[in-house]
């Protein structure tokens, strides 16, 4: 039941960290690993992550890169991509085993729900969990007739890790989006599928940008990575610690 490694990218996450460290504790059954894979950080991100016993890795900065080198490295033969500011349920390991019981699922992802410290962005999740449907029947019609959903980093994304390394992993050339070029990867495999369980993500995009313009920003990144303008998309998605 915990054949599932967790792999964390991280870059100056030492805020998010410690209500991580206490979700992932309370997980039940537990994971076989955690594995944080480092970008260079310049807090106490790496300090953090080796006094809640995780393993660490160090690579250079970029989602793709450090993906790709946490599931190279990763010992169990399902793995969920975990970000920083994500928590999730206590039966997370469960819920990720049962989906991937199904041979016909690729590859998977929970449902985020947008939260800050006193609100809930109920817009923003919205706005999250419709574009999985939209923006695969936009651009990728045929996929989306054959169950095939767009899912992002923020959505906890599990999979196989040798159906993971055989479609080639993350490309380390798409500096955003890098998650939903994978479901197009994974698409040749097998279905993409939202699961209908929360995980809570961070709100501190939203908080920074304003809900309009944050949601703007995710329509128009998304929309410049679907028609091939991907090596300017990190110009338009501002990092926010």
């Amino acid at each position: 039941m915990n054949a599932v490694s967790l792999v964390v990218p991280v870059l100056n996450e030492e805020k998010a960290l410690p209500a991580l460290i206490a979700a992932l504790a309370a997980l039940d059954p537990r994971p076989g690993e955690v594995l944080v894979v480092d970008g260079g950080s310049e807090d106490a991100t790496c300090a953090l992550v080796r006094a809640a016993g995780w393993r660490l890795i160090e690579t250079d900065r970029g989602r793709a890169v450090q993906i790709n080198a946490g599931v190279a490295a990763a010992q169990e033969p399902l793995v969920c991509v975990l970000h920083a500011d994500t928590l999730p349920p206590t039966d997370m390991i469960a819920v990720i085993a049962a989906t991937l019981a199904d041979q016909r699922v690729a590859l998977a992802g929970f449902t985020p729900l947008i939260c800050g410290p006193d609100k809930t962005r109920w817009g923003t999740s919205f706005h999250n969990w419709i574009k999985t449907w939209y923006a695969p029947l936009i651009i990728r019609p045929h996929l989306f007739l054959l169950g095939v959903r767009l899912l992002f980093g923020d959505h906890a994304m599990f999979f196989r890790r040798d159906q993971f390394l055989a479609v080639g992993g993350c490309d380390p050339g798409t500096p955003v989006m890098e998650e939903a070029d994978l479901c197009i990867r994974m698409a040749k495999l097998g279905r993409v599928k939202l699961v209908p369980r929360i995980v809570r993500t961070s709100d501190r995009r939203v908080a920074a940008w304003g809900p309009l313009r944050a949601n703007w920003i995710y329509f128009k990144v998304g929309m410049m990575w679907a028609f091939g303008a991907r090596k300017r998309l990190s110009r338009h998605y501002p990092d926010v610690r």
